[in-house]
């Protein structure tokens, strides 16, 4: 393979058999290629800055397909705080390392901004039924259509039979679901458990901006979740909401953005617990700064 100017820094991962792509036109043809050969193409759409929840999603995709994309894109058009993309970490020759470790048979798809939005960076408009009113749309107004704008893009370009996506994010697990099912893409949206690191945090990216300290001490999250979780047989929605309330006005270094326990389905916020209905908790919370997310089956 001869080597350009642009793929001169990640050799040595193209030298092992990894394939980088950078452009559109350079993917579908390589994917074009093998549309005939048997077997399933898996996509695992990132925003890189990659730990071992992405690579359970890739490990997953490579147990289930034939071929596997993983694509590399901090997506501008999900970011309502400017300042949340600018620290946003990229960090791609770290994340070729990591993929490298789980297989070098992966195509890793890393575009340019420019590659895959003209000079309006903007996002399309979607309806989401409802899906988006609640938690992350509430406060990130926009978030959503950004992320259905990319992910639209990517499943036009990429035509996986399959796409993972973290259960972390469960809301947007959700409404790509939907997005896939209005757009009528023949492609199965497959959600993957969370990871947690040791002491119970949510793997993120945006853990790498914490002090060691913070780490540890943001902890305090999940054991507040678990906790709900244990409330909710025997009590309200409201009396849990108040619990995750008073735990966080306690912790002078962390700020609770909101709690709320919804539907798993229509994300509606529970009123009167229903037995036929599942639910999850779901919390938003900053620390130092950085907005973590996390949520748990309660029922």
């Amino acid at each position: 393979m001869q080597i350009s100017s642009n793929y001169s820094k990640f050799a040595r991962f193209l030298t092992l058999g990894m394939r980088l792509i950078f452009h559109k036109k350079e993917l579908r043809s390589s994917l074009s290629s093998h549309e005939d050969a048997p077997g399933m193409l898996g996509l695992v759409p990132t925003m890189g800055a990659l730990h071992e929840g992405h690579l359970s999603l890739v490990r997953q995709a490579l147990s289930e397909n034939s071929r596997v994309v993983v694509s590399i894109f901090v997506n501008p058009t999900q970011f309502n705080n400017p300042e949340d993309l600018k620290k946003y970490p990229k960090t791609l020759e770290a994340d070729l390392s990591l993929l490298e470790s789980v297989s070098n048979e992966i195509i890793v798809f890393a575009p340019a901004t420019s590659e895959l939005y003209s000079e309006d960076i903007s996002s399309k408009n979607y309806f989401f039924n409802g899906l988006d009113k609640v938690m992350e749309g509430a406060f990130r107004e926009g978030h959503f259509n950004g992320v259905a704008t990319i992910v639209e893009m990517l499943l036009d370009l990429v035509r996986p039979n399959r796409a993972y996506f973290g259960e972390k994010d469960f809301q947007q697990l959700q409404i790509v679901k939907n997005l896939a099912n209005e757009l009528s893409f023949n492609v199965k949206i497959v959600g993957c458990p969370i990871v947690r690191e040791p002491h119970g945090l949510a793997m993120s990216s945006r853990n790498q901006q914490l002090s060691n300290p913070m780490r540890q001490r943001a902890g305090i999250i999940y054991e507040t979740l678990l906790t709900a979780k244990q409330m909710f047989g025997t009590k309200s929605a409201t009396k849990i909401a108040a619990y995750v309330t008073g735990v966080f006005a306690k912790e002078t270094d962390l700020e609770l953005e909101y709690f709320q326990i919804a539907d798993v389905e229509t994300l509606t916020p529970v009123k009167t617990k229903q037995n036929n209905i599942k639910y999850r908790g779901f919390i938003a919370v900053y620390a130092e700064g950085i907005r973590l997310i996390d949520n748990i089956a309660m029922n």
